[in-house]
């Protein structure tokens, strides 16, 4: 089932391309996508307010990337509909890494965002409840955190090289930031109005 059909914008990306910088098959995974591969495929995503969780298997290499935030209705609890949409893309990615044959206690998280970067959401400190979000169900999975670069006021560009686990962060201080703002909108619209329904079981 797929998370258009439980009513998430959650999807794998599809935005492939070959990275001259790093002479590599690259995936772009943008505003509500994820991508796993037991390959060593570059991940690439750019972030604002969202938060991105890059995990992977430390023995098979195996792992995978998302990109999301959390619903805007300024609830925090881990039970509230805003946080079902969380929930919802971490066990999506950490459930399809399971499926290539990850070992749950072998997975190390390393997480960035949360940037206070959209005007708009500054009162709404949606950076904030998305870097808290992260952090709190990955200890609550028992997923070590091996890294994490959260808050600050920059958006940032992540690489994720999943075989190795390297990740290389580059904060956009310069960056002009009307693409990146216009995505993270028009993601934070469509969690609005997409309806809350489904639940993803870990196993």
């Amino acid at each position: 089932m797929s998370g258009q059909e439980l009513g998430f914008v959650e999807h794998l990306a599809g935005n492939r391309y070959f990275d001259r910088k790093f002479e590599s098959e690259a995936v772009k995974v943008l505003p509500g996508e994820y991508f796993v591969t037991s390959t060593n495929v570059l991940m690439v995503t750019v972030l604002g307010s969202c938060v991105s969780a890059c995990i992977r298997d430390r023995e098979k290499g195996i792992g995978g990337m998302n990109h999301f935030m959390l619903a805007d209705s300024g609830e925090v609890s881990a039970v509230s509909a805003s946080a079902r949409y969380g929930t919802y893309a971490m066990e999506i990615l950490i459930n399809h890494l399971l499926k290539l044959g990850a070992r749950k206690s072998n997975l190390e998280a390393k997480v960035f965002g949360g940037g206070r970067v959209m005007e708009k959401l500054t009162s709404s400190m949606v950076g904030e409840r998305n870097s808290e979000f992260v952090m709190r169900f990955l200890g609550t999975e028992g997923i070590a955190v091996a890294a994490q670069d959260l808050l600050d006021v920059y958006p940032r560009k992540v690489y994720f090289f999943p075989h190795s686990g390297r990740v290389l962060v580059k904060k956009l201080v310069r960056m002009h930031n009307d693409t990146l703002i216009r995505r993270e909108k028009e993601y934070a619209a469509r969690l609005t109005e997409a309806p809350v329904a489904g639940e993803v079981e870990l196993f």
